[in-house]
């Protein structure tokens, strides 16, 4: 069975805020952020944009694109998800048609 992926907000909880003990209205104020966007993540309710990427990679020490890529697979599951029934009517060219190799 294949899992969905980790969305940004459940890693931010789990994996830096409860072994840290840190609140989201602590982490708010030391990225420089409203409380209700780091709600909002930590509830699964937004996605992490590259502005708040930088802002997390910085404080935990971790990339920027280790946020992103949360993020990205969390958005292509769930744009395949909702396209998935229409990919299957797509009939992918014959690389013979096309010449590539």
């Amino acid at each position: 069975m294949h899992l969905p992926p980790t969305h940004p907000g459940l890693m931010l909880l789990e994996e830096f805020l409860k072994p840290l003990e840190m609140t989201q209205v602590e982490l708010a104020e030391a990225i420089g952020v409203p409380l209700q966007r780091v709600n909002e993540i930590v509830n699964q309710k937004r996605g992490v944009s590259p502005e708040t990427a930088l802002r997390l990679g910085k404080y935990f020490g971790v990339s920027a694109d280790f946020w992103l890529g949360l993020q990205k697979d969390c958005d292509l599951s769930n744009a395949y998800q909702k396209e998935k029934a229409k990919l299957n009517e797509i009939i992918p060219v014959s690389t013979s048609k096309s010449g590539v190799i």
